[in-house]
């Protein structure tokens, strides 16, 4: 039985399409998690947060999963590891995250993909099922997404969702250590989702591991 299945009740689903398959993190999946972040660590530093010294290191992990047990069960957060749905090889993350419900009905969308798979349309396909399970199951409205202004890949990343972009947030996230600006987007539940076949995900239920 995983740790997260332990802290978390009500695991999330599975989501599938033909080549990917989506599921909540679990410990056994460090050892992956962490090698496909330190190979990547070049190609990911530049849009993220500042990484912590221990960040890869299992009791750093194990903190993460305690926290993202914590935010699904209170309903603000929902992490999705990004597999090739045939070898099972880990390919990135998808979360959803900052879920508001009353009269807003949103979320904030992630991302971050391993470099060596980057640029095959993968995390195009893996943010496109996230956002129609929003939609779907989780009944929200909105979903809004954030990118740097020079990061064309997640800004072509967005466009192919199917996201529209509605302003500029100023000095909005500190990446890299510095307080950047940050383009804004937007997604409804009534606008066109692509790619179309992500529109209604295969859903599973929670996988054993």
């Amino acid at each position: 039985m995983s740790f997260l299945r332990l802290v978390a009740p009500e695991p999330l689903p599975v989501l599938r399409s033909a080549r990917l398959l989506l599921r909540a993190p679990t410990m056994a999946d460090h050892p992956a998690w962490a090698a496909l972040r330190a190979s990547s660590r070049g190609f990911l530093e530049p849009w993220e947060p500042l990484w912590p010294e221990d960040d890869l290191e299992k009791p750093a992990f194990r903190r993460r999963l305690r926290r993202y047990a914590t935010e699904m069960r209170d309903g603000g957060a929902y992490p999705w590891f990004v597999f090739d749905a045939v070898s099972r090889e880990l390919l990135g993350g998808v979360t959803l995250a900052q879920v508001r419900r009353g009269v807003t009905q949103t979320g904030t969308i992630g991302y971050w993909m391993g470099a060596a798979h980057a640029g095959r349309g993968v995390m195009t396909e893996a943010v496109g099922l996230v956002v129609a399970h929003a939609f779907s199951a989780l009944r929200l409205h909105r979903v809004e997404a954030a990118c740097l202004p020079e990061n064309r890949r997640s800004i072509r990343l967005l466009e192919k969702v199917g996201f529209t972009r509605e302003g500029i947030a100023r000095r909005y996230l500190c990446i890299a250590g510095e307080w950047r600006d940050h383009l804004l987007w937007g997604l409804l539940a009534e606008d066109p989702l692509f790619p179309p076949e992500v529109r209604t995900p295969t859903f599973a239920p929670p996988s054993p591991v």
